[in-house]
């Protein structure tokens, strides 16, 4: 991919968060001409500018994408938008919906109005595999949010390309499992599971990372690129992540229980990376899928070409065993 964002001007919404600053690291490391974080997050901006203050081209400004005056500000001079700003937690979004619509359905409406005014190249919207057939608030609104995306491939008039991510759950990013169980094994637990059958799809920080900058680089407009992701029971994860913290925090694994405590309110035993209709119009590469935006002839991709077992992917798969999870855990504790 070498250095697509070298010489560029990145906006970053959502820019305090786990994805923002890992995209702020992959934006210096190639050499963007400028860096935009935005966020209303006011400590988040401050601590990220303390560790990057050697940093001069990047900019910090507070504020709400659903602000449409700030946000036509911010997007003046800039090349690339990466929207990762949201409403994330499934049950905060259950308990607030209104709110979770203002930010995650009409902010996004407002940076897609504000880049096409300004001529912005490209807009990647960071979507999540609760889009796929939701049963909450929060997946309801990214898969609108997709559909305000796809919906930009239509019109002629715009000169942005704009495209959308599916993310499945990303190891030890902020409010995230991870942390979380950490937390409760470092106080003798006992750790929370909402249910043993639970399976959710993982990635790491690169992983995430670099399906952003590949889908940038490969968009036409209007697709949504989704990574080829491991599939992990909560259950072994948890079981994974006690063998692996109980003896630094002073326990054994034996000594950490586990305590049963129910799915949460728009929360799914597990969640696919697509719906079978897209499965049905789905390109693949060796590393993610690629769904067009319907209604247009099928566009070319390098390396892309339709799934020979595009029915029985998902029910095929199998999850990752404790071992291949360890694997993975190492890497990151």
């Amino acid at each position: 991919m070498g250095s697509f964002l070298h010489g560029k001007n990145i906006l970053i919404t959502g820019g305090s968060g786990s994805i923002g600053e890992s995209l702020t690291k992959r934006a210096i490391s190639d050499g963007a001409r400028l860096i935009r974080v935005f966020s209303n997050d006011e400590n988040g901006l401050y601590e990220m500018e303390s560790e990057y203050e050697n940093h001069k081209n990047i900019e910090y400004v507070i504020g709400d994408i659903q602000n449409p005056e700030i946000v036509s500000e911010i997007v003046k001079g800039i090349d690339i938008i990466f929207h990762a700003a949201a409403l994330k937690h499934v049950d905060r979004c259950e308990l607030n919906p209104l709110e979770t619509i203002n930010v995650n359905i009409m902010g996004t409406k407002n940076i897609i109005k504000a880049a096409k005014k300004e001529k912005i190249q490209k807009m990647i919207f960071i979507s999540t595999d609760k889009a796929v057939n939701p049963i909450g608030v929060m997946g309801a609104t990214k898969l609108l949010g997709e559909k305000l995306i796809a919906a930009e491939a239509f019109h002629d008039k715009s000169n942005t390309i704009f495209a959308s991510v599916r993310f499945g759950n990303v190891f030890n990013t902020r409010g995230s499992i991870l942390p979380r169980i950490e937390k409760q094994i470092s106080n003798g637990g006992p750790i929370t599971l909402t249910n043993p059958e639970m399976k959710r799809f993982f990635m790491t920080k690169d992983d995430a990372i670099n399906l952003i900058i590949s889908s940038t680089i490969l968009a036409k407009g209007g697709e949504t690129f989704v990574l080829k992701m491991p599939l992990i029971r909560l259950d072994d994860l948890f079981e994974t992540m006690k063998e692996i913290l109980s003896p630094e925090y002073g326990y054994k694994p034996s000594e950490i229980k586990t305590k049963i405590i129910g799915s949460r309110p728009g929360e799914k035993l597990i969640e696919f990376l697509l719906t079978k209709f897209e499965m049905e119009n789905v390109l693949e590469t060796k590393d993610f899928f690629i769904i067009p935006p319907l209604q247009q002839s099928i566009k070319k991709y390098p390396n892309a070409k339709k799934p020979h077992n595009s029915k029985s992917y998902f029910e095929d798969m199998k999850f990752l065993s404790k071992k291949e999870i360890l694997s993975i855990l190492k890497k990151i504790y």
